[in-house]
């Protein structure tokens, strides 16, 4: 740290870093860029490594995951906060005649696989987790009642009252699966508008569409449950108005159907019958409106906090495990541990290869996106990035670090080498301090990279 401190090339190291917003394991790149004249093959600008410190070039690693890098996860989060809300309010290319159409925030949940340790609330009062004065025994020698009043934190929430009863199997399948199951509910929520409204599917779609925005949570007993926003459009999206029959009460019906009818069904497994897999119980199905406590603000902040994040509430690790490693020794919680044993246990039984259970054991299983949406639902995360590498180079222009080009006229050649990331020990302690102190002596204002 103290070495470079006194390295002649440490403002220029610092001004990657802030380039960076701070990113904790920073990509480090080799190469340069050509930009030349398309008529006559003049040299108009040259960018290169070789000046750089260290010979690289530092970007950010711009993971989604909180747990790996807080600042591009704040990123994800911000372009995920954007995106939501344009569909919602308008914006970003969207109509702000959006803000009219029928639209429901709808939570779908897992079903119980286990009695698991739970927090629950009345009144503001904690109440005892699952008392029973005449609490039956497990097969296994458990009592299955818990009169604690668990806190907030405890790590016991989400864990089974009897782990040998619980259906690890079961919740590893519906973790798999559950993409599976959002694409049916999607399709019966059509199908059932078409059917109220005296439409045929084909028919449906040329006076409706519908749109959605969704994220995947974690519960802390490891399975996933949705989080979706979905709206009710014309025919061209959100550019035009739905028809007036078309209602918020139409959208419910069709929700609270598709919620109930569609299934999946889990492969037959030790010598047991192939399981039906459905939603919970449990539906949540409210209007977002213009105020109140479920607005476009609190909806879009909602699933774009849930967008970076992944099975840490679990206990679980942020990497991939290899099969030959002993799970004993691993820090991880008892639950996460059996969780993930047998996930690999499944991913090696013939016939479940496609399930890829191994390979994604350390996300208990789901290999789904965490975070998708309809193609009219709103702009992309593309778009936004664009956008954004658009205001860089404007920036840079109108600093002098770029000149003006006509870019039709002008042909650009790069080259770029993987050579590593992250940084050291030192690095890592300097980049938190230029990030928390942006206003010092050696670090001039962060740019404003996360629009």
């Amino acid at each position: 740290m103290i070495a470079r401190l006194h390295d002649p090339d440490y403002s220029r190291w610092a001004a990657q870093i802030r380039a960076t917003g701070g990113c904790r394991q920073p990509i480090h790149l080799r190469g340069h860029v050509l930009h030349l004249d398309q008529a006559t093959g003049t040299l108009l600008h040259r960018y290169s490594t070789t000046t750089e410190p260290g010979g690289v070039l530092r970007v950010p690693c711009k993971t989604r995951r909180a747990s790996r890098c807080p600042s591009c996860a704040e990123t994800y989060r911000a372009d995920t906060y954007h995106l939501i809300r344009a569909g919602l309010a308008g914006g970003k290319g969207v109509p702000t005649t959006v803000s009219t159409h029928p639209c429901l925030f709808v939570t779908l949940t897992a079903p119980s696989f286990g009695t698991v340790h739970t927090r629950r609330e009345k009144n503001g009062k904690v109440l005892p987790c699952h008392p029973r004065r005449d609490a039956p025994t497990c097969p296994h020698g458990r009592v299955m009642s818990c009169t604690a009043r668990h806190g907030a934190d405890e790590e016991r929430l989400g864990e089974p009252l009897c782990p040998d009863c619980y259906s690890y199997t079961g919740s590893a399948f519906f973790n798999a699966l559950a993409p599976e199951l959002w694409r049916r509910f999607t399709l019966a929520l059509r199908r059932h508008v078409a059917k109220i409204t005296g439409h045929s599917v084909k028919g449906l779609r040329e006076e409706l569409s519908i749109s959605f925005a969704k994220v995947a949570e974690y519960q802390r007993r490891g399975v996933v449950h949705f989080h979706a926003v979905i709206r009710l459009d014309g025919p061209d999206g959100p550019t035009s108005p739905p028809p007036d029959w078309a209602t918020t009460d139409v959208l419910a019906q069709a929700v609270h159907h598709a919620h109930h009818a569609v299934t999946v069904k889990a492969p037959a497994v030790d010598g047991n019958p192939s399981a039906v897999l459905r939603w919970g119980g449990q539906l949540d199905v409210r209007p977002i409106t213009l105020d109140g406590d479920l607005t476009d603000q609190a909806v879009a902040g909602y699933i774009a906090k849930y967008a970076t994040k992944a099975a840490e509430c679990v206990g679980t690790l942020d990497r991939r495990i290899n099969p030959t490693e002993d799970l004993t020794t691993l820090p991880i919680r008892d639950h996460a541990r059996r969780f993930i044993t047998e996930c690999l246990r499944l991913g090696t039984l013939e016939g479940l290869a496609d399930l890829r259970l191994a390979e994604w054991a350390h996300m208990l299983g789901f290999r789904g996106h965490f975070s998708t949406k309809s193609r009219q639902y709103s702009t992309t995360l593309g778009q936004l990035r664009a956008e954004r590498v658009d205001h860089r180079r404007d920036d840079a222009i109108t600093t002098g670090r770029l000149p003006l080009f006509d870019e039709d006229a002008v042909l650009v050649i790069a080259h770029w080498a993987y050579v590593g990331k992250g940084l050291s020990a030192g690095d890592a302690v300097l980049a938190a301090a230029l990030v928390r102190s942006p206003t010092s002596d050696h670090s001039p204002h962060l740019e404003a990279s996360h629009g």
